[in-house]
């Protein structure tokens, strides 16, 4: 039988790249999906309505989630295995109707996304077109993008003809972006107004020789006192400073670290939902924060101090999923047994 839900406002249903294995319905409240655009780089964000189905491309096609699903207000929602989908579906014809339509509406978007870019006929190779898609962000230093094209690309090509190069461009991205941050890289390669080769892929410069300066010495300094205050109890002004390290150096290395402890300055102050709210916002605007499982975990923790029991077990699990050995897994499997999960 599916599975009834409640989310509170600012509760994350999944993360982008999650495995899925649940499609959900709204019932009640609403639902916000956010994603990158292909073309423009940019945040999007479109609401679930009441009584849409959401989640349903990556369930049925076994694919990494493609956006972040968050409750914007309190909601209540039915979650349905593959199986139990069909079954409803089967016996209901407008809901097949109904997702074709949406289907159809966002497979034209994204085509039409993709074409422009590619400024290229409807006919080309979809393999070929998203890889040097991917290989166009490199050569401008666009490594967002880059990032994030070159991924959806192993994912749907994992075996493809250009999944080598795929996979350096996005591991050079991955590094790119975890040393300097999103900042905007040094002048030179390609034009910025260049359009991207049909002609095949090309070898790429992987990294400019500029780039975003590494932190001064005194942003190591604050940080550092900071986490003096935080160990003196004095949450409310390692939070102030952090804010100024966060602000400054964006999705730096320092950038990063001052967020993850902003957090925790939230949660240590008793403030467990607007710790949650605060770290759901974070993980959108880093992904790939090094460190997840700990933010989880803290998550975890949040849910559980407010007394949200079934999303205190969700967020330890995912914790526990995706700890190293020397992380929080540990201290996830111990909150867990003591909730019965």
């Amino acid at each position: 039988m599916p599975k009834a839900l409640q989310f509170r406002q600012g509760s994350v249903i999944y993360f982008q790249d999650d495995q899925p294995d649940k499609i959900f319905l709204l019932q009640q409240g609403g639902v916000n999906l956010s994603y990158q655009n292909i073309e423009t780089g940019l945040d999007v964000h479109e609401l679930v309505q009441t009584g849409e189905f959401f989640g349903v491309r990556s369930t049925l096609g076994k694919y990494p989630r493609e956006e972040n699903a968050i409750a914007v207000q309190d909601s209540s929602v039915m979650a349905f295995t593959v199986n139990e989908f069909e079954q409803v579906a089967t016996a209901n014809t407008r809901i097949i109707l109904k997702m074709l339509k949406v289907f159809s509406t966002q497979i034209r978007r994204i085509h039409k996304q993709v074409s422009n870019l590619l400024q290229e006929n409807t006919d080309s190779d979809p393999e070929f077109g998203l890889f040097n898609l991917g290989e166009y962000y490199v050569k401008n230093k666009r490594f967002p993008q880059a990032q994030y094209v070159c991924s959806r690309y192993l994912i749907y090509y994992p075996s493809g003809k250009y999944a080598d190069k795929a996979a350096r461009y996005l591991e050079a991205s991955e590094l790119y972006l975890k040393k300097y941050g999103k900042g905007k890289p040094s002048a030179g390669g390609v034009s910025k107004g260049a359009a991207p080769s049909r002609s095949g892929p090309q070898k790429p410069a992987l990294f400019p020789e500029g780039g975003a300066k590494p932190p001064a010495a005194d942003t190591a300094q604050t940080y550092n006192s900071a986490l003096n205050n935080i160990a003196q109890g004095k949450y409310q002004e390692a939070f102030t400073a952090l804010k100024k390290i966060a602000d400054s150096e964006g999705n730096s290395e320092y950038g990063a670290k001052s967020a993850f402890e902003m957090g925790r300055c939230i949660f240590l102050l008793g403030k467990h939902d607007e710790c949650i709210k605060y770290y759901t916002q974070m993980l959108i605007k880093h992904p790939k924060y090094p460190d997840i499982a700990n933010v989880l975990f803290f998550m975890g923790q949040s849910h559980e101090k407010a007394s949200h029991k079934d999303q205190a077990i969700s967020f330890y699990n995912k914790a526990i999923a995706l700890s190293k050995p020397d992380g929080p897994g540990a201290k996830a499997k111990e909150a867990l047994a003591a909730l019965g999960g």
